[in-house]
């Protein structure tokens, strides 16, 4: 623990017995290693027990998300805060109904994943930022500003993918994204832009599998030899168009997925993919809620985290022409 927190094992144990005369930067330092590593503070510096945090997924359905809320979760436990999920659902309950119910039981904070707080509606926005409650946005899914951002990489993503399919011999690369305005889509995009310079091999669609399907019927009429998805359910959604038009992946389409979600090594090609780094953006974004609770500076500066190429079986050298 001394050397996770980058102190000694004297000077640890000072603050875990509350000497005095110890920094207040120290002292964070300590107290935050406890927090990450599963120790329980001293008995002054704990928290009282009880306070509710929430997070507000868009959907269940998507693997990455339920992922998130895992990730969250531990990290507020740590932390002696009480994680609630709050996801849409199909028979009307959305952001706005969960933000009213968040602040009527006072809540901690808000997490909110792969969405906007912006989303909850013009009521319950003004209400937020009236009681200045802490807020932490994950991968949002449009400009922000004055509030702590996590997110992954990107153009980053967009990179590697790209980069994986030309090793293969790829020349003619589609990309699959989500509806125009989405941040997280429109990062990619720019960055496939400036690599390829094919805005006519670009289809936009709703994260479906069946938007994934529609859109690669399309990039297949453009010539495409490789796609690039935005999600791996596009991805999917991909390999399922590619073999409706009797194509096999990866022989004569190879496909690369975004997030890594938990049954993508089981799928039949196991998916070719890009990892978010979940577990440590869901840490970031905690330890972000936990400053702004604490009332300690955080920067309002997108923190950006690397993600990681993953290949798998639907990918292959390029057919030849």
């Amino acid at each position: 623990m001394a050397k996770y927190a980058g102190y000694s094992e004297a000077t640890v144990s000072r603050v875990l017995r509350d000497v005095p005369g110890i920094g207040a930067d120290t002292r964070n330092a300590v107290l935050t290693a406890l927090d990450v590593l599963g120790y329980q503070r001293p008995t002054r510096h704990r928290r009282e027990l009880g306070s509710l945090v929430g997070m507000v997924l868009p959907d269940l359905h998507n693997p990455i998300f339920p992922a998130y809320a895992e990730a969250m979760a531990g990290a507020l436990v740590r932390h002696q805060l009480i994680p609630v999920l709050c996801t849409r659902t199909a028979d009307g309950v959305s952001e706005a109904h969960y933000i009213e119910m968040l602040l009527a039981r006072k809540v901690a904070g808000i997490v909110f994943v792969g969405a906007s707080y912006v989303d909850a509606g013009p009521e319950q926005v003004k209400a937020l930022r009236a009681r200045r409650l802490p807020i932490v946005l994950i991968n949002e899914a449009d400009e922000n500003s004055g509030v702590p951002r996590v997110a992954v990489d990107d153009a980053e993503a967009a990179d590697l993918a790209v980069a994986h399919l030309r090793e293969l011999g790829h020349r003619r690369i589609g990309l699959i994204v989500g509806p125009r305005g989405h941040v997280p889509s429109e990062r990619k995009l720019a960055e496939f832009l400036r690599l390829t310079g094919r805005p006519d091999l670009v289809a936009h669609t709703l994260f479906s599998i069946a938007g994934g399907q529609s859109a690669t019927a399309a990039l297949l009429a453009a010539g495409a030899t490789g796609v690039v998805c935005a999600s791996d359910t596009l991805a999917l959604g991909a390999i399922r168009g590619a073999r409706k038009q009797g194509l096999r992946v990866p022989e004569q389409l190879s496909v690369v997925g975004f997030d890594d979600s938990v049954y993508m090594p089981m799928m039949d090609p196991p998916l070719t993919t890009v990892r978010q780094p979940i577990a440590a953006i869901g840490v970031a974004a905690v330890n972000a809620l936990v400053a702004q609770i604490e009332r300690r500076p955080v920067s309002l500066d997108e923190e950006l985290f690397e993600p990681e190429l993953i290949v798998r079986g639907s990918t292959a050298a390029a057919p030849a022409d």
